[in-house]
């Protein structure tokens, strides 16, 4: 979007167009765009309202209801931050007692907005003009925020009286290849984590890919997922980290219709510490239970953890399958850490007899997991050709060094 397209919307006319708009439907959308043209409307501000109702009804999926009067570029919507995780960052910054964040990359602002609905002041800054002037239309409500069009390393912190700093950066380039080398970010993440000598509650918004290697020793690193999706992960300095420092995974699960007070929020934190002894779990037989750890927890290095909280053993030393005798015990708050599934049969991976042994059962409708093997499950399906009307779950996997399948049942 340009300044000038962006002025046709936020003139009285285009903010009405886009408010009488309906949801985004792709069925009727080209129908609707042609009943604007005909009736007037300016094709370049129908284009970029339609434009608008699109990128809404993708940024519900993030942001919920307050996409709805929200503005948004595409690049916008992928980075947001979603606002039931949004909502944690607030909550770290409230919880180490600081009252004004620095958004140093606040794109079109959804952490600024999480930032601003729990009462903090907020110093939000973008390099980019336009993406500042949507921050500044999505945060109109907020008087407790301010958005510059600004580099946000170039700001006085201290002046400012900024007590902590966010900083999301682009980990994309222009063309949309992801940035893995956290050198290319933009900004470096070098710059950012070197403010922390002059405002210590640093947090920086990082891709979940980040390698272990090379992270700051002084930084809480925590992986997230939602809803069993690894969205991000987030490194954490100071009073940020109350904990110390280390590797944590935060598992995020939501539930409720999606309206206003209809949803619900539970979340567990599973942590290790630098000076933790190395967990090394014990390798053993396929038990009667089997459980996959969230990906957060996988990404976090927890593996040896969920084990030792599940009380069981690896499936193999280097697959981050857990199995147990009996089943775990639920957790007594917040999310599993893990999903559950009871153990049928193991088999070793023969494709003939396995092809057998589902025609034996009858069964046809397949869901394929996999985790240490080459094989894919659409191919594996291809070739299994199965028939019949019974459901099975299958675990492709190493077992002690070997190709198995786990015949299993979900748990709950």
């Amino acid at each position: 979007m340009d300044r000038a397209t962006l002025s046709k919307l936020l003139s009285p006319d285009g903010w009405a167009l886009l408010g009488a708009l309906p949801p985004y439907d792709e069925k009727t959308a080209m129908a609707l765009a042609t009943r604007l043209r005909d009736a007037g409307v300016d094709p370049d501000l129908a284009a970029a309202a339609l434009t608008q109702t699109r990128l809404r009804a993708k940024a519900r999926t993030k942001l919920g209801d307050f996409a709805d009067g929200m503005l948004f570029t595409p690049d916008g919507v992928e980075q947001a931050t979603r606002l039931v995780v949004a909502a944690t960052h607030a909550r770290r910054y409230l919880g180490a007692g600081v009252t004004k964040v620095a958004d140093l990359t606040c794109g079109v602002g959804a952490d600024a907005l999480a930032f601003a609905g729990v009462g903090l002041q907020v110093l939000a800054a973008d390099v980019d003009e336009v993406t500042a002037a949507l921050a500044t239309v999505n945060l109109r409500h907020f008087p407790e925020a301010e958005v510059r069009h600004a580099d946000g390393l170039s700001l006085d912190l201290v002046a400012e009286g900024v007590d902590g700093v966010y900083a999301d950066p682009a980990r994309r380039t222009r063309g949309g290849r992801r940035i893995f080398d956290p050198r290319a970010y933009a900004p470096p993440l070098d710059a950012v984590w070197a403010l922390r000598d002059e405002v210590p509650a640093v947090g920086i918004k990082v891709g979940p890919g980040i390698p272990h290697q090379g992270l700051p020793a002084d930084a809480e690193a925590q992986w997230v997922s939602v809803d069993g999706d690894v969205v991000e992960a987030g490194l954490w300095f100071g009073p940020l980290a109350p904990a110390g420092p280390g590797r944590s995974a935060l598992v995020v699960r939501t539930s409720g219709d999606g309206t206003p007070g209809g949803s619900r929020t539970a979340t567990r934190v599973l942590r290790a510490a630098p000076d933790d002894a190395e967990l090394v779990p014990d390798v053993g037989p396929v038990g009667a239970y089997l459980y996959e750890p969230d990906g957060a927890v996988i990404r976090a290095g927890l593996v040896a953890h969920a084990a030792a909280e599940l009380g069981g053993r690896l499936v193999d030393r280097t697959i981050a399958y857990v199995t147990t005798d009996a089943p775990a015990d639920a957790p007594s708050s917040g999310p599993a850490i893990a999903t559950g599934y009871r153990v049928l049969d193991v088999l070793p991976f023969n494709l003939k007899r396995l092809k057998a042994y589902l025609r034996e059962r009858g069964v046809g409708r397949l869901t394929i997991k996999k985790r240490g093997t080459a094989v894919t499950p659409e191919q594996l399906r291809a070739q299994l050709s199965p028939k019949g009307d019974a459901a099975a779950t299958l675990v492709l996997t190493r077992v002690n060094g070997a190709q198995h399948v786990l015949v299993v049942d979900p748990l709950g």
